[in-house]
């Protein structure tokens, strides 16, 4: 089934990002070459595609998982919550129309 794991960001947290930002990306890129990701990205601060200083609010990822609690458990293992990028994740069963 599918799962959008929905995260926001702490406050100020870009150079956190952008520290572990390998780490987090090398965990998507194991799900994208099985076939699992639909969509992921982060969530610009600003209205433009590269924010610069402005960094980003948070994260959007839309995967497949066996089910809500491995997505979960996939979600609270990420990088960017050990490192405090991360303030809140939420887990939620998605179901695709379009």
């Amino acid at each position: 089934m599918l799962y959008v794991i929905y995260a926001e960001d702490t406050a100020d947290s870009l150079e956190k990002r952008t520290a572990v930002r390998p780490a987090h990306l090398a965990r998507l890129q194991l799900l994208q070459d099985e076939g699992r990701v639909i969509a992921a990205g982060p969530l610009p601060a600003v209205d433009s595609n590269d924010p610069g200083a402005a960094g980003f609010t948070g994260s959007v990822i839309i995967a497949e998982f066996s089910s809500l609690e491995a997505a979960q458990s996939w979600a609270q293992d990420d990088p960017y919550v050990a490192a405090g990028v991360y303030k809140q994740v939420a887990v939620k069963p998605f179901k695709r129309v379009m």
